[in-house]
């Protein structure tokens, strides 16, 4: 009986990377994910980011439109969440960037509350606003669709740039991109 030489079996790990990576080919994306980072896109229409208001880590209400005039990065996450704990520290050092040129940030903790969200800030020596949207009503009305899930709103609070899932938001890209928005 003649043996038949069969080609090696593809892991499914393999096949969806090769298809991940066809997809970026596809749609434009390479440059980007070459790079090592996604970045972000333009939300189209520019919608009014809905307004808010909720307490912070203090207890303090916060509202979206006591921060008008300025350029605001909203970041939707959890602290179950493998992306979002990938990106608290870039968060940090571009916050460190920032929050001397006019931009306010705004993480958002989505679902639930509590000793869990400091223990976990506190890890990373987070000192940027963290609010907590305990019913997620708030992440529903920004038609967050994942998490993390970031909008950057201009400075008449329209929402004008768009990322889903984690970045390095400490990239010189990215924060260029964020500065632009101040016009």
């Amino acid at each position: 009986m003649r043996q038949v030489k069969r080609a090696p079996l593809m892991s499914r790990r393999a096949l969806l990377a090769g298809a991940g990576a066809s997809l970026a080919l596809q749609t434009g994306a390479a440059t980007a994910f070459a790079a090592g980072r996604m970045l972000m896109q333009t939300v189209p229409g520019k919608p009014p980011g809905p307004e808010f208001a909720l307490p912070d880590l203090d207890g303090n209400e916060v509202r979206f439109s006591e921060h008008r005039g300025r350029v605001v990065f909203v970041n939707f996450w959890a602290t179950w969440c493998p992306p979002c704990r990938t990106e608290i520290p870039s968060m940090e050092r571009a916050w460190q960037n920032l929050r001397d040129s006019g931009v306010a940030m705004l993480a958002i903790h989505v679902g639930g509350g509590g000793d869990r969200i400091w223990e976990f800030l506190a890890e990373f020596n987070v000192t940027f606003p963290v609010l907590i949207d305990q019913s997620s009503a708030v992440s529903k009305a920004w038609q967050t669709i994942g998490l993390p899930t970031t909008y950057i709103a201009d400075s008449e609070g329209r929402k004008v740039l768009r990322a889903i899932g984690g970045r390095e938001w400490d990239d010189p890209d990215l924060i260029a991109k964020i500065l632009a928005v101040r016009g």
